[in-house]
């Protein structure tokens, strides 16, 4: 009993550090150290990085880490989420949803956001639906170790449209060192989606 306990806790520290890692990325271009943090990933022996089918996800992670500059992955973070007017993918649940910003899955949202005691920080200005945003809440909703709301508020407002998100970004023209962070986050979300379906 206390051995399987101790895998399910393993199993959602896990979880909660994919989620902020993800989040993190997609928020800003990485910082130097974390460039350092996953160009120097174990990936062959450290089992604390091999999730089911997401092992072929962490060496590409690790490579593109290691290809890249600050320079060119901040230009590269410009270019994919930003541009001029909007970047190549655009991060918000909404405009997967109906195809504009600020729609009503944003105000369904705000509900379910209030409902948990969620706000959002002063300092932040893109609107919650923004995909970091989300997998920040999944993360904390993995930490409070309720099942059940992890896999409701994830039903609700990521499962629709992650994967596409992910395969948006994989495919962006000047995404680099995105494509593997759109290939883990693919593989990641989808092994949650997963996860949910079959607790139902």
């Amino acid at each position: 009993m206390n051995a399987h306990t101790n895998l399910a806790d393993q199993d959602d520290l896990l979880r909660i550090e994919i989620y902020n890692m993800l989040a993190h990325l997609y928020r800003q271009a990485p910082e130097e150290s974390v460039l350092e943090f996953l160009a120097n990933l174990d990936v062959d022996t450290d089992k604390t990085f091999q999730r089911q089918t997401m092992a072929s996800a962490w060496p590409l992670l690790k490579l593109a880490a290691q290809k890249t500059t600050l320079l060119s992955v901040e230009e590269e973070y410009q270019d994919v989420f930003i541009g001029i007017g909007r970047g190549e993918v655009i991060p918000f649940g909404s405009w997967y949803l109906t195809g504009s910003l600020m729609e009503m899955p944003l105000a369904y949202l705000r509900q379910d956001l209030k409902q948990l005691g969620f706000e959002r920080a002063q300092s932040v200005i893109e609107p919650e639906d923004h995909i970091s945003a989300l997998l920040e809440v999944m993360a904390m909703l993995v930490e409070g170790g309720d099942e059940q709301l992890q896999q409701t508020f994830f039903n609700r407002h990521l499962a629709q449209w992650c994967e596409k998100f992910c395969t948006d970004l994989k495919a962006a023209k000047s995404a680099v060192f995105y494509t593997a962070v759109g290939e883990l986050a693919w593989q990641f979300l989808t092994i949650e989606k997963t996860r949910f379906l079959e607790s139902q």
